[in-house]
């Protein structure tokens, strides 16, 4: 259900949808700055709002931030849409692997392009490398990132310190651009 409310003297739109597996409210925007709450089914109307105006300069400021990143709003045809974006995810995941693999040496069974929903890579125990399509909807500094982060899985298949340092070798802001992927989410189309 599509809601207005002003905050800080500025319209702001979002939809609020009813869960009952959810205990209070819950605030999130994404990609786009599309702004999102969540609220069960006894909440009223006028306690929804009021928890929002308690939360109105977090609200703007992650609206202001999310709106820098592309969304694509309204895929009927989700299938369509990955066939769109799967041959420039796929370029540019075989471009970067091999850039980067030029500090790493590290070998490489198969390279897949996937259509995910919450995932943006993954690295298989035979060496088999998958990507999200929607990495080619990224920014390039974080479609690097994760590029990067699952090649490092091919010397450590796990997150422990080794890892990270391999991580940090090209990506050496590694931590900043992690939560700043978080905040993007898997929204992208």
């Amino acid at each position: 259900m599509e809601k207005t409310i002003e905050l800080e003297k500025k319209n702001v739109s979002y939809t609020l949808r009813i869960s009952r597996r959810t205990r209070g409210v819950r605030l999130s925007v994404v990609s786009g700055g599309m702004f999102t709450v969540t609220a069960p089914p006894s909440m009223q109307q006028n306690q929804i709002e009021e928890f929002i105006l308690k939360k109105s300069r977090w609200v703007l400021k992650k609206i202001e931030y999310c709106s820098k990143f592309p969304r694509t709003v309204g895929i009927k045809n989700r299938k369509r849409h990955f066939a769109e974006h799967r041959e420039k995810a796929r370029i540019l995941v075989r471009e970067r692997l091999a850039y980067f693999n030029q500090s790493y040496h590290f070998k490489w069974k198969r390279i897949a392009i996937r259509n995910q929903r919450a995932r943006w890579g993954s690295c298989s125990r035979k060496g088999n490398l998958n990507f999200n399509y929607k990495l080619a909807l990224l920014p390039s500094h974080l479609s690097d990132y994760i590029i990067v982060h699952e090649l490092c899985h091919l010397g450590e298949l796990n997150h422990s310190a080794k890892f990270w340092k391999l991580v940090a070798k090209t990506i050496p802001n590694h931590r900043i651009l992690r939560k700043e992927l978080r905040k993007v989410g898997m929204s992208l189309g």
